[in-house]
């Protein structure tokens, strides 16, 4: 299998080795490096830091550094559903876009739920500036959601997370340090290293917190000393955003720290969001279990819409091809299949055909909302 872009075996080797585990200390890419020379790759830590350089400007990486888990800053998102008839699609998608609540919207197939959106919302997010209010996150949601349904004139189908089982959007590409895809993992976890921090259970933000996360939300500058730059830039110094980076990831405000692959180079063409109709009583045993399956990138319990939506599971699968994405899925299938008694109607697969929109989380909105006063 090949990846879509021309890639060295010490660029393979880099995006296989760090889509997480990265060290936080002030210097990170020496210890890097010695982890991948101690794994047989021939690389110092200015070779480390000149191949993701050099990945993120040709766009193999979209970013590099933590990965924030917009969830734990504030507000809420949640996934929608609705049909646009084909001789009104353009009108109706372009007025779901027009909502600055709507982050991403993909066209999927399906026979009615064509057009699938995320709405995110800070808490306490009123109508305007102007007008102040104290409604709550899923109080906006719908909000929102009647103002589409009433432009559009189609029903909207809001499908919340209920539980999550696993998001991890990792794609390794073949070659040094890719593990094999079942009992070796890929990749390097150096997290032991770094600063002994604490976990809190703080919910809210204090202000220089919330700098941080607003600095790091799109990656951290490519240089020996980005956690440096970082304190540079937020008027801190590093020892306080090394100890709040390593405490953020312990408390998942940040997800992993590493590089970010854009799939899309790396040849993960094939999106497919399974969906299926789970006994209740069996999810809580079949979540983890899809979970565990290297490929699956996101796995959450999600709520049914009665004579519309049947489903209340979700598995995303990505993959290189067609063939790559059918074997996965049937992986998928199998595993359910060890659980209870799936028949064809239990299940379904949606690949996306187009990006619709594709904006990002509003995380400046959502993290003042939820920054406490000092």
């Amino acid at each position: 299998m090949t990846t879509d872009v021309d890639l060295t075996e010490r660029e393979r080797a880099v995006v296989n080795a760090f889509q997480g585990g990265y060290p936080v200390v002030e210097r990170p890419f020496e210890p890097a490096a010695a982890a991948m020379r101690d794994r047989g790759v021939d690389i110092d830590a200015a070779g480390l830091l000149e191949t993701i350089r050099d990945l993120d400007e040709r766009g193999v990486l979209s970013r590099f550094g933590p990965l924030v888990n917009a969830q734990e800053i504030g507000g809420t998102a949640t996934l929608v559903a609705m049909h646009a008839p084909a001789d009104r699609f353009d009108e109706i998608v372009e007025t779901v876009n027009g909502h600055r609540e709507v982050a991403h919207n993909y066209e999927r197939e399906h026979p009615h739920l064509n057009v699938w959106f995320v709405v995110s919302v800070a808490d306490g997010e009123a109508q305007s500036a102007s007008s102040p209010s104290d409604e709550t996150a899923s109080d906006r949601v719908a909000e929102v959601l009647a103002a589409i349904e009433d432009e559009t004139g189609q029903e909207t189908y809001n499908l919340p997370k209920q539980r999550e089982f696993r998001v991890e959007a990792k794609f390794y590409v073949d070659g040094p340090l890719d593990g094999d895809g079942d009992s070796v993992a890929a990749g390097i976890d150096l997290t032991d290293l770094g600063p002994d921090v604490t976990p809190t259970d703080e919910s809210t933000l204090s202000p220089a917190e919330r700098d941080l996360i607003l600095e790091i939300q799109d990656g951290v500058s490519l240089t020996e000393t980005p956690y440096a730059d970082v304190a540079d830039a937020i008027g801190q110094n590093v020892d306080w955003v090394l100890e709040t980076v390593k405490r953020f990831e312990r408390e998942g405000k940040i997800r992993r720290i590493g590089v970010v692959p854009n799939h899309y180079a790396l040849g993960y063409t094939e999106n497919g969001m399974t969906v299926w109709n789970v006994p209740d009583e069996v999810v809580p045993e079949v979540g983890p279990e899809i979970a565990a399956l290297p490929f699956v990138t996101h796995c959450y319990q999600r709520p049914r819409h009665e004579g519309v939506w049947p489903y209340n599971f979700f598995a995303m699968t990505h993959g290189r091809s067609e063939d790559e994405s059918r074997r996965r899925i049937e992986r998928v299938r199998e595993t359910m299949a060890e659980y209870w008694d799936v028949t064809d109607d239990d299940w379904d697969s949606l690949f996306s055909t187009q990006i619709l929109k594709k904006t990002g989380i509003r995380m400046a909105e959502r993290a003042d909302a939820n920054t406490r006063e000092q």
